[in-house]
């Protein structure tokens, strides 16, 4: 068999040089690279009624920086976990419901729904043994993709692509993730990790944070503030507009008519991305490093002083970013963030880990001077949620594996109805326009090459 290492050789760096893009060529033709304008807001590419960031006003075109909020279907998130957590109930349950419907539940449509979905927890007969446990993957949210692509066979109406079944294959993904997760990462400590395998099924009586708590977990046990905390998570996850890459990649891909299965999968792969789901992890990264380098972490110069030597590149993974700080819309704050920060700290409290939280909010005050001293600008830099997300889920004993997992257990809720949104109102696929930069030139006859 002919190795292909020497073809690589001299091709890779073929195709690396006759493939550049010079950043001149994007001036020239006004294109604006990553759909963002010089200002890096988005280029305003559609219209939605799903979900709402708003982090700064435009006054006579100066950009403004303002207090951040997000909205679900035009209802302020914070008001809704103020909500539910008045009533003393899980709230991601209403969430995915608001999302996908429009409107806030009544309390028989709540249960109702909240039935639905605990009843197609299960996996089909045969999914789990079949294929989770005969093709673990050492990536659970490669696995996730491809256990969204299997369902499509498990389904007789897969490309029936009418409202109705479009919903009822949604409400299944939602009840399903939950299991697909906890069971392709339970695969992947026994296969890749050596570790005892334990498969759980799901309890139809818990709400989804409670139940996929005792899926992931040897003796199946959780606190009541672990399950409060992970579905906090859960509904400040659910969704983030329409311009994120991963509810994007769901408007174009479903925008060409394919099946629900096909479009899920595709927004998992581009929450897989680095540059979009998995910050949380380069945070819980940059912690560790600052942990073991400031011996006192109360000592508010030295931790700055290390601040500043992660922002000249000199100590971490010399990125000079400080991971969790600032957004690429929120300015004064992320609500998220804020929500969360709150959270932490009362758990914190109970896991008694109060040293850390302190550190963070230490960190996340001393992060704007020393960028100021670093970098001579001043500006407004803020926590956003991947900041204190991460420090959650350690404090929850969830390994960093299941980050981005979980994430996309939670924004299955608003791919879900970012997918109905395009069914119902795309009526075109998207194709944008790609101006091509490579000049002309004549064929070239074998003999003369």
């Amino acid at each position: 068999m002919e190795t292909i290492d020497r073809f690589l050789d001299v091709h890779v760096e073929r195709a690396g040089r006759t493939t550049v893009i010079s950043p001149d060529e994007y001036r020239k033709y006004n294109c604006k690279r990553g759909l963002r304008n010089e200002d890096g807001t988005g280029v305003l590419v559609g219209l939605t009624e799903i979900g709402e960031v708003h982090g700064y006003i435009i006054d006579e075109g100066e950009r403004i920086p303002a207090p951040g909020r997000l909205s679900y279907r035009g209802v302020d998130v914070a008001d809704i976990v103020a909500g539910y957590q008045s009533d003393g109930r899980s709230g991601f349950e209403e969430t995915a419901y608001l999302l996908l419907f429009g409107t806030l539940p009544t309390p028989d449509e709540l249960d109702e729904f909240t039935r639905i979905i605990a009843s197609r927890r299960e996996l089909p007969p045969g999914f789990t043994e079949d294929m989770v446990l005969r093709a673990p993957s050492s990536d659970i949210m490669n696995k996730l993709a491809r256990s969204t692509l299997v369902c499509y066979s498990y389904d007789d109406r897969a490309e029936d692509t009418s409202l109705r079944n479009i919903i009822s294959q949604c409400i299944d993904l939602i009840a399903r993730f939950p299991a697909m997760i906890a069971y392709s990462y339970q695969a992947k400590r026994h296969y890749f990790d050596n570790e005892s395998l334990y498969i759980h099924a799901p309890d139809r009586s818990l709400s989804c944070a409670e139940n996929f708590l005792q899926m992931i977990r040897p003796d199946r046990a959780y606190t009541s503030i672990e399950a409060q905390t992970l579905d906090l998570a859960l509904v400040l996850h659910a969704e983030h507009g329409g311009g994120n890459n991963s509810a994007f990649t769901v408007h174009v891909v479903s925008s060409a008519a394919t099946d629900a299965y096909s479009t899920i999968a595709a927004a998992i792969g581009s929450l897989k991305g680095a540059k979009h789901g998995g910050a949380n992890n380069r945070v819980m990264a940059m912690m560790d490093d600052i942990k073991a380098n400031v011996s006192d972490w109360t000592d508010a110069t030295a931790v700055r002083d290390y601040l500043e030597r992660i922002i000249r590149k000199e100590v971490g993974d010399q990125s000079g970013l400080i991971y969790g700080m600032g957004h690429a819309v929120y300015t004064v704050s992320d609500p998220r963030a804020v929500l969360l920060k709150e959270k932490a700290e009362t758990l914190a409290r109970e896991k008694g880990r109060e040293d850390e939280f302190r550190l963070y909010s230490l960190i996340e005050d001393l992060v704007p001077d020393a960028f100021r001293r670093v970098k001579g600008y001043d500006r407004v830099i803020a926590p956003n949620v991947d900041f204190f997300s991460g420090f959650v889920y350690s404090m929850l004993n969830i390994p960093p594996e299941l980050y981005t997992p979980i994430f996309a257990m939670s924004r299955i809720a608003g791919w879900c109805a970012h997918l109905i949104e395009e069914v119902v109102s795309g009526g075109r696929i998207i194709r944008p326009a790609y101006k091509c930069v490579m000049p002309r030139r004549p064929y070239t006859a074998m003999a003369e090459r």
